[in-house]
């Protein structure tokens, strides 16, 4: 690997944990309690310099304390784990000292085994053969695991199991490079499909009305040309089979019923009395 990291580790919060809490090593050696990480979590994950030892991570971090740093200071019963170049080893903090742990990042499978530095002979569903670890990745505190066919070597693409035991990059031949770390980016945090600017779903009548408010909607019914339109815009066009019809004279329309009332009752025009009395008078 490019980059060297360490992570730091820290039991859990939990009562039933709390008696594991700055014990020594040999205590629980001596209570014969395992050192696991399902009883931890990752407080820190940071960049280290090749060769840096456990010792000098823990000064560094006592004198300062990074912005990002989740735990207490490092004491008795943290875990630090050290990748030197992919050189990946785990470290229990003692009172004084570091005792090297090999068995803290075991993980079970969904095969039901061990996944492991040092795992051999492990098969993976749908594949022929059996497959070794060669190497291993921390990310956001996440195992992952390069594995190497143990028959065929590097004649067969490497493939790379989540700390579950599931296949997240089914062929690769130049191990964790940046393609297979952005896929183990992209498993922890899926891309999120992101809308045009402005986007709006589209609403049903009744999702309009709802939507618009009381208040909103008496508004909008004073105003609107068209009851079918309540969706929070005033005074919508009409409908399309009235919209282009010519606007009808109401005085025309008058003179037209005075005329059709005149024919009925067999009275002649208003206009044309006045006319023939003109006439008489000239007379």
């Amino acid at each position: 690997m490019s980059t060297s990291q360490f992570a730091v580790y820290q039991l859990k919060k939990k009562p039933e944990l709390r008696n594991l809490l700055f014990r020594t090593y040999e205590e629980l050696a001596k209570d014969q309690i395992p050192v696991q990480i399902e009883n931890y979590e990752q407080v820190y994950l940071g960049t280290m310099k090749p060769g840096e030892t456990p010792e000098q991570i823990k000064k560094e971090l006592g004198k300062k304390q990074p912005h990002n740093y989740k735990g207490h200071a490092v004491s008795t019963s943290d875990v630090l784990i050290l990748n030197d170049k992919g050189v990946m080893t785990t470290y229990y903090v003692n009172k004084d000292t570091f005792i090297e742990i090999s068995d803290f990042m075991k993980v079970t499978s969904s095969e039901g085994g061990g996944l492991t530095k040092d795992t051999v002979g492990y098969e993976i569903a749908g594949k022929d053969g059996t497959w070794e670890v060669i190497d291993y990745l921390l990310v956001e505190g996440k195992n992952y695991f390069l594995m190497e066919h143990e028959q065929y070597g590097k004649d067969v693409a490497y493939v790379v199991l989540d700390q579950k035991g599931n296949v997240l990059v089914d062929g690769t031949y130049n191990g964790f490079d940046d393609v297979v770390k952005q896929k183990i980016l992209d498993s922890l945090y899926p891309p999120v499909q992101e809308q045009a600017e402005g986007y709006k779903p589209k609403l049903d009548n009744w999702q309009k009305y709802m939507e618009n408010g009381e208040y909103l909607r008496s508004a909008e019914i004073t105003e609107e040309a068209n009851y079918n339109m309540i969706d929070g815009l005033k005074n919508n066009a009409a409908p399309k089979d009235k919209k282009n019809r010519p606007k009808e004279s109401v005085l025309a329309k008058l003179n037209e019923k005075k005329e059709e009332i005149a024919r009925r009752s067999g009275q002649k025009d208003m206009q044309q009395v006045m006319e023939e009395d003109i006439e008489r008078k000239k007379r």
